[in-house]
């Protein structure tokens, strides 16, 4: 049976809650400048990345979870933007939920897909439940950074 040490449980849970709180503050921020919170959004993506970076976790063993998070909230954000657009709040609430479950089916595939590569080439396995979080965070903030990106500052939808 797997055990997991509840020291680094507890460490993987508050180093996420504050990196989510500087998410989520930044967020916050600049969420009435539409123009600009698409690349914020990336920005706290790479960022997020960084930090496993430069904490010598090698990035090529995330790309299962990078890809989920890209698939995911890139795709979600489509079906949140469509909604809003044609119902209104509750439009982007539904589109929101429908979306999030038909991306997690799908990114699940890319996901699954990824780790059966990882593991066919032998890298040496560096997965914790810290860098599984932060590697789908940033990916979820980097697909709907590039999606608002895309509809806001690009095509500068409504």
């Amino acid at each position: 049976m797997l055990q997991l040490k509840k020291d680094h449980l507890m460490a993987a849970i508050v180093n996420l809650v504050i990196l989510m709180s500087i998410i989520l503050l930044v967020s916050y921020f600049f969420v009435t400048q539409k123009r600009i919170i698409g690349p914020i959004l990336i920005l706290l993506g790479l960022i997020s990345l960084i930090l496993l970076y430069l904490s010598k976790i090698p990035l090529q063993i995330l790309w299962s979870e990078i890809w989920f998070g890209i698939i995911d909230n890139g795709i979600l954000a489509i079906f949140a933007l469509s909604g809003a657009e044609l119902f209104g709040i509750l439009g982007a609430i539904v589109g929101g939920l429908v979306g999030n479950a038909i991306t997690d089916g799908i990114a699940g595939i890319f996901e699954g897909y990824g780790w059966q590569k990882v593991n066919k080439l032998k890298i040496k396995d560096k997965r914790t439940a810290l860098t599984v979080a932060i590697g789908k965070l940033a990916g979820c903030l980097l697909g709907g950074g590039f999606v608002l990106t895309i509809a806001w500052s690009v095509l500068s939808l409504v």
